[in-house]
């Protein structure tokens, strides 16, 4: 081969490689991800109806459709805990988070700043990250997964006039012992301008149910 002819195949090598298009998939065991948006209306997301929407809707959109795909999220009568199957669950990278419900809601479980991903691989704007901030994460819950009484009424309410219980996906920002992924701080309000001040978009975990 000719150099001009190695140097058009490197050219056309380096443009399959770089090309957002061929762009890597999320592992064929992806169970688990951070919501990469919120759906509009911050604390109001159609109730677990249409969170659950969202996350199904978001796990198709990069080919894992085919799960049952859960919030991970709390009201008055559900606990988040009881409605995301048994596990195990893995991020985009297939990396562990959890082996089932226990380990999830225990201090082994292996959610970091670096698994914390996205449905698209992405980490939202975490601590030491782009701004704004965005590691404040929807739950509902108590530590263990239990419901807590702030929960934007049920998920229906993306006003000033309700709270809800935010985890820390980076578990970052506060003392060691007390950055909980599900429960470390109430937010200000459920409308989008008062997630933003502690450092939210309005996220939300899902897990594959099955």
């Amino acid at each position: 081969m000719t150099q001009a002819r190695l140097l058009v195949a490197a050219c056309i090598l380096m443009a399959v490689a770089t090309s957002p298009a061929l762009a890597q998939g999320p592992a064929d065991n992806m169970s688990f991800f951070v919501t990469s948006a919120n759906p509009g209306n911050g604390g109001n997301l159609g109730g677990l109806v249409g969170a659950d929407g969202t996350c199904q809707s978001l796990a198709a959109a990069v080919g894992a459709g085919d799960r049952t795909w859960r919030a991970y999220l709390a009201t008055d009568t559900v606990d988040a805990r009881d409605r995301i199957g048994s596990g195990p669950w893995f991020n985009f990278r297939g990396a562990p988070i959890a082996a089932n419900v226990a380990d999830l809601h225990s201090a082994n479980n292996g959610l970091t700043v670096e698994t914390a991903l996205n449905e698209r691989g992405a980490s939202p704007n975490y601590i030491g990250g782009p701004q704004p901030l965005q590691h404040d994460v929807l739950t509902g819950t108590n530590e263990d997964g239990t419901a807590s009484d702030m929960t934007c009424n049920n998920w229906t309410d993306g006003s000033a006039n309700s709270t809800a219980m935010l985890g820390h996906a980076d578990r970052m920002g506060r003392e060691a012992g007390v950055n909980s992924w599900n429960a470390v701080h109430p937010s200000q309000g459920c409308g989008m301008e008062q997630l933003a001040p502690t450092g939210g978009a309005g996220l939300f975990y899902c897990f594959a149910a099955n």
